[in-house]
């Protein structure tokens, strides 16, 4: 029987309304083997509109055909079965395919059946994964129409949740992210890889601009932290900006929240310190309600996430200081420059980096590295400051120095002189087992053994010491050539000598 009916001329006769251009219709696919219910079905919700959006109709006449639009698409929001198609469970079978088999959980499906005789309304609806069940005799257009409202109302919630479940992933995500950002560079880079996953817009149609304002009361000092396509934070100045972003900027400021319009996010959070924190995002798509809360969300996390990694750097560079004015106070005892301490953590850095190991780890090695020599502390003037070659009695004395250093700073849990424990401890280990103090060989040596092992003696040949004079590079090549896979980890000299250049740069920019 037609759905259309008396009901049908209660809406038949609307005029269509003005839609904004912006919204999309909702997408709705009928699948019947019967043409006049296609026909009259299109007819029907013609001027049918949901939030101020359309419908927009796919036709499909059997459960195989509907499976391959299916398949190819999942923006359907509402899907309308006939039961008996090619067969008299066609419908059954294909409402069962797409939960199970196409793991469709959201579009809504609906059942419409004019022999409910084959398939009884009970034992369908407990069976099967529908949303409504329908006759075909009794579906006015009206009752469709409320159908409609009723399926998409759930399909928008449920979208609306699954929106809510990702943008939430993709905000702790970045926070991760972000508390492993070693840089300010990498913290922006970090920003824009998510800022685009919470906003759900594609990377060409964002507009992003935040800003740090480290001033208090009146005065102004902002930071800009990140901007849309720029990597040259350094040169961009908060005048720059566009005269609309900092329009908005200040009203977010002075009203002290964040500002939420159609195309537009203003994210205003200030942190205990006092620091005021603003995030622009712009989108040519109206931003939703969801996407607004997301984005809130994010822009409270990248606030206290950009505090804490400042603070973080800062204790990492006091780490760092202090392991180069321990590092030199040891060095000057033994007449040697202090520029070898920041040598050796450079090397030791790109070795690290070019051996591809954790940043956390390469940065660690770097401000651990000074202390190599920590032990020599314990070791007197007389064999320390010595001129010429050591007595067999003073080697013995002197090779304590390893052992002092290590049992110095394994006393610590701080992760940087856990580091320095082990490179003080093993940085004259040798690769085939030959060194000292616990004649490690291979790979029984850490990692930061290794590295500290080559970084130090290629400094030390390469420069003057009490004891002798520089040597050139050329012979201070040869000779790490020829102690590879004795001396020195075999592959480590390998990236020695293919990243040779910037070990030069680290020697031009600390001398002695």
């Amino acid at each position: 029987m037609d759905i259309l009916d008396d009901d049908f001329s209660d809406f038949y006769d609307e005029e269509p309304k003005t839609l904004s251009p912006q919204k999309a219709p909702w997408h709705v696919l009928v699948v019947d083997d019967d043409e006049d219910i296609h026909h009259s079905t299109q007819i029907a919700l013609k001027t049918f509109e949901f939030e101020e959006r359309k419908i927009q109709i796919t036709s499909a006449f059997s459960a195989q055909q509907a499976l391959e639009i299916l398949t190819e698409n999942n923006h359907f929001a509402l899907v309308f079965i006939d039961v008996v198609m090619e067969s008299d469970d066609a419908g059954l079978e294909l409402v069962k395919t797409i939960r199970d088999v196409l793991n469709n959980k959201t579009s809504r499906l609906i059942l419409r059946t004019g022999q409910p005789g084959f398939a009884p309304e009970d034992e369908v609806i407990r069976n099967y994964d529908i949303n409504d069940y329908r006759n075909k005799t009794e579906l006015t257009a009206s009752k469709l129409k409320n159908s409609c409202y009723t399926a998409l109302r759930s399909y928008r919630d449920l979208c609306d949740l699954e929106r809510n479940k990702n943008g939430l992933a993709q905000v702790i995500a970045a926070t991760n992210k972000f508390q492993e950002a070693s840089s300010h560079h990498e913290f922006s880079s970090n920003l824009f890889a998510h800022v685009r996953g919470v906003a759900q817009v594609d990377d060409s149609d964002i507009y992003c601009c935040i800003v740090h304002n480290t001033g208090l009361g009146n005065d102004t000092q902002f930071k800009i932290l990140a901007v849309t396509n720029t990597d040259k934070l350094q040169e961009l100045d908060y005048q720059q900006l566009p005269e609309n972003v900092k329009d908005a900027y200040q009203q977010a400021m002075d009203s002290q929240q964040s500002i939420r319009n159609d195309e537009s996010f203003v994210g205003y959070f200030k942190t205990k310190s006092g620091t005021q924190n603003l995030m622009y995002v712009s989108s040519p798509k109206p931003l939703s309600i969801v996407e607004h809360n997301l984005l809130e969300h994010f822009s409270n996390s990248v606030a206290v996430s950009y505090e804490n990694m400042s603070l973080r750097l800062t204790v990492q560079e006091s780490q760092k200081e202090i392991s180069y004015i321990l590092g030199e106070a040891v060095e000057k005892r033994s007449q040697e420059t202090g520029s070898h301490v920041r040598r050796v953590a450079h090397y030791c850095y790109i070795l690290s980096q070019k051996l591809g190991l954790p940043a956390l780890f390469s940065n660690h090695l770097k401000a651990a590295a000074p202390l190599h020599d920590i032990g020599k502390i314990a070791i007197p003037d007389l064999i320390l400051n010595k001129p010429g070659k050591l007595t067999p009695e003073e080697w013995e004395v002197m090779k304590t120095h390893a052992t002092h250093g290590a049992e110095i700073l394994n006393k610590s849990n701080n992760q940087v002189l856990k580091v320095g424990a082990i490179v003080a401890g093993q940085h004259h280990e040798k690769w085939d087992g030959t060194g000292y103090p616990n004649g490690l060989k291979g790979e029984e040596i850490h990692i930061a053994g290794r590295i500290t092992a080559l970084a130090d003696v290629f400094d030390a040949l390469s420069h003057e010491r009490c004891y002798k004079q520089a040597w050139p590079e050329q012979k201070v090549l040869a000779f790490i050539t020829e102690q590879k896979g004795k001396h020195f980890d075999p592959h480590l000299v390998e990236l020695l000598f293919e990243n040779i250049e910037l070990f030069r740069e680290v020697k031009a920019r600390f001398p002695d």
